[in-house]
């Protein structure tokens, strides 16, 4: 199958850098949803057969013109929420950003019993979003999954084939970019492409916001 992967378009959180995991998270900014309005545009020329989302709004908001403009349902899922932050959530300081962005690659590299500080380890972050992702393979062969930063970022390095561990910890991906896949949970999926920038181009990136989700791990 495909699988396009989308980081939801900018939030105020994003902006100020913090760690915002928790439910149901804020919506998007002026910028997000201009991002947001710029998906359909962008994803002319590839099939859509179902749109899914995660249960934070931010998602939901940006799947959203995609669905009104192909009439199709946002199908939300429990598991392709973003990794929980525990006891570094609505922080932003350096030492908390780094201690977030840590743990999670340390996932990357095989350590999938650190756990973050206050939350879950990787056995569990892999458990719900692998379920999902298995899910939605099941019932199509192209879909358009609107999820977040980190998530996207740890999900394609630990299960993309042709890719090194650490290369999404060293490339952005800002909101409203894309990881395309192909494959299945049985075959194993090939990353195809990797987008560091919005679906809409360049004017539509915001290189002022501190956005510790979607920067290249070194940067933070």
């Amino acid at each position: 199958m495909r699988l396009l992967l989308i980081r939801h378009g900018q939030t105020p959180s994003n902006v100020l850098g913090l760690l915002d995991t928790a439910h149901p998270g804020p919506g998007l900014t002026t910028l997000g949803s201009t991002q947001a309005a710029a998906v359909p545009g962008s994803l002319h020329g590839h099939s859509a057969e179902a749109i899914f989302a995660s249960t934070l709004i931010r998602t939901q908001l940006t799947a959203g013109p995609l669905a009104a403009e192909r009439d199709l349902p946002v199908h939300v899922l429990p598991g392709l929420h973003e990794i929980e932050a525990g006891a570094l959530e609505g922080l932003s300081d350096r030492d908390s950003v780094r201690a977030y962005m840590k743990t999670v690659f340390a996932w990357v590299q095989g350590d999938l019993g650190a756990v973050m500080p206050g939350a879950a380890d990787g056995h569990a972050f892999f458990d719900r979003f692998d379920a999902d992702i298995a899910q939605i393979a099941a019932t199509t062969e192209t879909a358009v999954v609107f999820s977040h930063g980190a998530s996207i970022r740890v999900w394609t390095a630990m299960r993309a084939v042709n890719i090194a561990p650490m290369f999404t910890a060293q490339h952005d991906l800002d909101n409203t970019g894309i990881a395309e896949l192909t494959g299945s949970p049985d075959a194993g999926w090939t990353l195809q492409s990797w987008a560091g920038q919005p679906v809409g181009g360049g004017a539509l990136a915001d290189a002022a916001a501190s956005d510790p989700m979607g920067d290249a791990i070194d940067s933070v």
